[in-house]
């Protein structure tokens, strides 16, 4: 099964775009909040190489980047496959 990680905050309309997106999918995800959690804010920044903004997706290893990149990935008609 594919492991879909996201990093997310509370507030953060571009995080409830990509998160709906992944439901439409039928994608279960492992959500990060990173709202209130300095440790794995700095654990994501890390991992991305110093991006701070959120969301910060990866499938499987493949990290993603953020919400425009996985509706990019869906408009090219690449993204259901990397789900499978």
């Amino acid at each position: 099964m594919t492991a879909v990680t996201i990093y997310s905050s509370m507030m953060c309309p571009f995080c409830h775009r990509a998160k709906a997106l992944l439901k439409s999918k039928g994608a279960a995800f492992r959500e990060i909040d990173v709202t209130f959690k300095p440790s794995a804010r700095k654990d994501m920044i890390q991992k991305t190489g110093g991006r701070t903004s959120v969301p910060q997706i990866w499938i499987d290893d493949v990290y993603i980047g953020g919400s425009d990149e996985l509706a990019a990935l869906d408009r090219a008609g690449k993204l259901d496959s990397l789900l499978k």
